[in-house]
């Protein structure tokens, strides 16, 4: 008997979305990281963790929804709260406009993924 390879449903528009707005704001962040590290002593350990944290988290969930991972809800919960606390670090410098562009692509994926993960707020 063979058995037929298991295929997986299409992603809904919701979910692309989010994987889209995921891989947008780690695509900023590794860009605001590379600035941060060609500003020297301007750049603070604070907003480097979160940049480093957020970039992180976002190529994960964008992973997780990709194989249709059943802790994916989970894992958007999380993100969006990386990408909150990011976007936060970011507006510590609020005349550069690397982080602000930072800022707001963290701020679209976390309210991406707030909606993934199933949260009101």
């Amino acid at each position: 008997m063979q058995q037929q390879p298991e295929t997986m449903s299409p992603m809904s528009k919701e979910m692309q979305d989010c994987v889209d707005a995921c891989m947008s704001c780690h695509n900023v962040c590794e860009e605001t990281m590379s600035t941060c590290m060609q500003m020297g002593g301007q750049a603070q350990m604070q907003i480097m963790r979160a940049l480093i944290d957020c970039s992180e988290m976002t190529r994960m969930c964008a992973d997780m929804m990709m194989r249709r991972s059943p802790m994916s809800a989970e894992m958007c919960a999380m993100c969006a709260r990386a990408c909150e606390m990011c976007a936060e670090a970011c507006m510590a410098m609020p005349d550069d406009a690397q982080m602000m562009r930072c800022a707001e692509a963290c701020r679209r994926c976390a309210q991406t993924c707030r909606a993934m993960s199933g949260a009101t707020a």
